[in-house]
């Protein structure tokens, strides 16, 4: 019996190590495994471990293209049992993409039942689905029982499993591949075999190929859903000479074959009365379509794309999916560019060509490097087959030349057989037999004892050695593997030829200009409207232009709260942006075509606008690109700014006349064309005019000295043409407008006190 002397201290297997070094030892192997035995791809077959294992499971269970279905539930029990340790919903989610047509470029799993679908929607659970191999799958695991490839034990040691698969078929650029690791990732696009066939001949015969030859043959991504890559062959060469770039894909505009043809490419289908319609039939690799279809109806949900009046998927097994636009006026290049920079109609795909080489080791490589290794890996399968083969052929030609010499001695054997207890021993050392062709000799049939066997024992022996003549030649050449690998090559191209239904190129590489940045009032239909703002600061906008000078005060009959009146309306059109400006120096944006219609009293002003509760509006002009306004504050001071200068992007507006203490905005007036001198009166009604060139301009500022007051300040300031003369509005119901042409009396250097103005200047020293 044990003593408690005998029994070892747990404190005993503590080792005092530094804790930062013990987790990142730790750390590192985690960060290894991960890299190598679960997120990146090998480059000799294009397949992560979960996908090895998966289609390793399916050919165990011999699910061959031409056998019946199993069910999904048996293949992810076979590998999670015997392969791969983890979680069924991980290993099912694996083998539901390897069957999605439009996930995978050359499908390596046929699947039966609800496998999800482009709209996003998930598969069914594995034990409703059933599945199958591709003859895709098959060609990638050809060779798997002929040597060529090193077979592992699995993770509880019970099974072996391939390390790679030995197929022909270049399933890493075919089918692409995205992981992302612990401090590393890939992403790599699905591509055209015919292309990856022709670069790799290319390659053979040209190890020192230059990178744009190749890119001559190989064009860039092919993927499952189409589209079109829309990067200049410069940007996409240069992606795959180092192994890193991004691609902009974007979906294809396609009408009906019964649109022109002209018509068609740009996916416009005509309809009656000039109406039309914008149709897409293939859209991004990896976006889902129910999604793109939401993403486009929330935007016009949010009128932010207001050309678009609506989005229908008409979509059966091919993808159609509709846009109306608002009206038959809306240009289809500016719809479809819209749709590129507001929507994943237009998306981008990094490239990431990081792969585990056949040391284990990952790296990013360019595409000459990426094929000299796929090469020489199909060389070294090629010759670990050879071998394979001999040693086969070896093995049978010993038992054939054993079976020679039975039947050249025939019955000396059957006379050692029917009297020895033990023949084997003298067969051998009578006839120089081995143990093997002893052994295989007294396991022959009776029936094989005939003279025809003889000459087809021959036959088989000639065939044998002729074959392993040019086994040995072929291992001794490597021109001649060269050779033999591009002869296979080239039937692999032919059966996923450009001809062939699963080979044909199915994304377009068309170079196009980046999405226009657009304005988004180009959207916004043009339409005249009268816009009114009323003294209290609510704003409507009423459809056309009203007739504003039929009615008394100007401003058109329009109704007003109780206790408010009219105070600006003006014509406009939808497209336009109005300048508010007010007395605080602030100018504010409004977009004419979010103003309320003027069926009821309109809106406050201030529900949009950040403006000051203690400020007043002092103007509303409609921005017109290059506009000159003079400004003025009550100071005296003031100077001429460009509205484009004025814009502002948010509500809370731009500062541009700066005013202190007591000091207001009072003049905010466009300055016409042609116009030359600058009139400013002030309150204690004196007028001064001088030049028009000398008024600064600025973008902000308190500006310069237009008027020297004693007391008081500025009333009001105008511009005019001094030989049109200067003219006000007289008072009187008839709102008759006088003119003084005579004003040289009054025109002095900016900053003068002036004199008091012509007979008949109107007693609120306003110009208007």
């Amino acid at each position: 019996m044990a003593t408690i002397e005998d029994e070892k201290d747990p404190f005993d297997a503590i080792v005092d190590a530094p804790f930062d070094s013990a987790l990142s030892e730790r750390y590192l192997v985690y960060a290894l495994s991960t890299i190598t035995a679960r997120s990146l791809p090998d480059l000799r077959d294009g397949l992560k471990p979960v996908h090895r294992r998966l289609l390793w499971a399916m050919r165990q269970l011999k699910l061959n293209p031409t056998d019946a279905f199993k069910k999904s539930a048996r293949v992810v029990g076979d590998v999670i049992g015997k392969y791969h340790p983890h979680g069924d919903a991980s290993v099912y989610d694996a083998m539901v993409r390897l069957a999605q047509d439009f996930a995978l470029r050359y499908p390596l799993v046929e699947g039966q039942g609800n496998f999800g679908n482009i709209d996003g929607d998930n598969a069914a659970a594995y034990r409703y689905t059933e599945a199958r191999l591709t003859r895709t799958a098959l060609r990638l695991m050809e060779g798997l029982d002929e040597g060529t490839v090193d077979f592992v034990p699995t993770y509880n040691g019970e099974e072996q499993e391939p390390e790679i698969f030995p197929g022909l078929f270049p399933n890493l650029l075919a089918n692409g591949a995205s992981g992302i690791a612990v401090g590393m990732a890939t992403n790599i696009p699905s591509h055209n075999v015919a292309e990856v066939v022709d670069a790799t001949l290319e390659l053979i015969d040209n190890p020192h190929v230059e990178h744009a030859r190749l890119m001559e043959l190989f064009h860039g991504p092919d993927f499952a859903t189409g589209g079109l890559v829309v990067d200049s062959a410069e940007t996409i060469a240069r992606a795959y000479e180092t192994g890193r770039g991004s691609f902009r894909i974007r979906a294809r505009f396609h009408a009906a074959e019964a649109a022109a043809p002209a018509d068609r490419e740009a996916g416009i289908e005509r309809l009656g009365g000039g109406q039309w319609q914008l149709v897409i039939d293939q859209i991004p690799y990896q976006v889902q379509k129910g999604r793109l279809i939401e993403q486009v109806a929330q935007l016009i949900a949010d009128k932010k794309l207001p050309i678009l009046e609506d989005v229908r998927d008409e979509s059966d097994e091919n993808i159609r999916i509709v846009f109306v636009p608002r009206s038959r006026n809306v240009d289809p290049e500016l719809l479809r560019e819209s749709l590129y920079k507001l929507t994943d109609l237009e998306v981008r795909f990094g490239l990431n060509l990081n792969v585990l080489d056949a040391t284990r080791t990952p790296m990013v490589m360019g595409l000459k490097e990426l094929l000299g290794n796929w090469v020489a890996s199909q060389i070294d399968i090629l010759q670990r087959r050879s071998r394979h083969r001999l040693d086969q052929i070896a093995r049978r030609l010993e038992l054939v030349e054993g079976y020679i010499v039975a039947f050249l001695n025939l019955d000396r054997v059957i006379a050692i057989i029917r009297s020895e207890d033990e023949p084997k021993p003298v067969m051998m050392a009578e006839f120089g037999l081995t143990d093997r062709q002893a052994e295989a000799i007294l396991n022959m049939r009776l029936r094989s004892l005939r003279k025809l066997e003889e000459m087809e024992l021959r036959q088989e022996k000639d065939a044998l050695l002729k074959e392993q003549d040019e086994l040995e030649k072929l291992l001794g050449s490597p021109a001649r593997q060269r050779t033999r690998l591009k002869r296979d090559l080239a039937a692999l191209r032919k059966e996923y030829g450009p001809d062939t239904a699963l080979g044909a190129r199915r994304t377009r590489i068309e170079e196009a200009a980046p999405a226009v940045e657009f304005s988004m009032d180009a959207m916004i239909e043009k339409e005249p409207v009268t816009v009114v703002l009323s003294q209290k600061g609510w704003v409507r906008a009423a459809r056309g232009h009203v007739d504003l000078a039929g009615s008394s005060d100007g401003m058109g009959d329009f109704k007003y709260k109780e206790g408010d009146g009219p105070a600006f309306a003006l014509h406009a059109q939808t497209t336009d942006k109005l300048l508010l400006a007010a007395d605080d120096g602030r100018f504010f944006t409004l977009g004419a075509d979010k103003l309320p219609g003027a069926r009821g009293f309109g809106e406050p002003v201030r529900n949009t606008l950040d403006i000051d509760p203690q400020a007043n509006i002092v103007a509303v002009i409609v921005h017109r690109a290059g506009t000159r306004l003079l400004l003025a504050a009550t100071t005296g001071k003031g100077f001429a700014a460009t509205t484009d200068d004025l814009l502002a992007e948010t509500r809370k507006g731009r500062q541009v006349m700066n005013v202190k203490d007591e000091a207001k905005l009072r003049v905010a007036r466009p300055i016409p064309a042609g116009h030359d001198h600058v009139a400013v009166v002030g309150d204690n009604r004196k007028l001064v005019v001088f030049n028009l060139e000398e008024l600064p301009d600025l973008a902000r500022g308190q500006g310069v000295k237009l008027q020297n007051y004693r007391d008081g300040g500025l009333s009001d300031a105008t511009t005019f043409r001094l030989e049109e003369g200067l003219s006000w509005i007289m008072g009187g119901k008839e709102g008759r407008t006088r003119t003084e042409g005579e004003m040289w009396q009054w025109k002095v250097a900016r900053g003068g006190a002036g004199r008091m103005p012509p007979q008949g200047f109107p007693r609120d020293n306003r110009f208007t």
